[in-house]
């Protein structure tokens, strides 16, 4: 399913995005989660600083 979902952003002169993944740890558990995000590729550093 991930290959149809970048297949269909990759279009001519469009804007390439990445996906970014992020482990998340839960303030009640302590447990780790992912948080998937699309962002345009020019932004992937900025997001990661979050």
């Amino acid at each position: 399913m991930a290959k149809k979902v970048v297949a269909t952003l990759k279009k001519e002169g469009g804007v390439s995005y990445a996906k970014v993944i992020r482990a998340v740890k839960s303030d009640k558990t302590g447990a780790y989660t992912f948080k998937e995000e699309m962002v345009p590729s020019t932004l992937v550093q900025e997001t990661l600083k979050k």
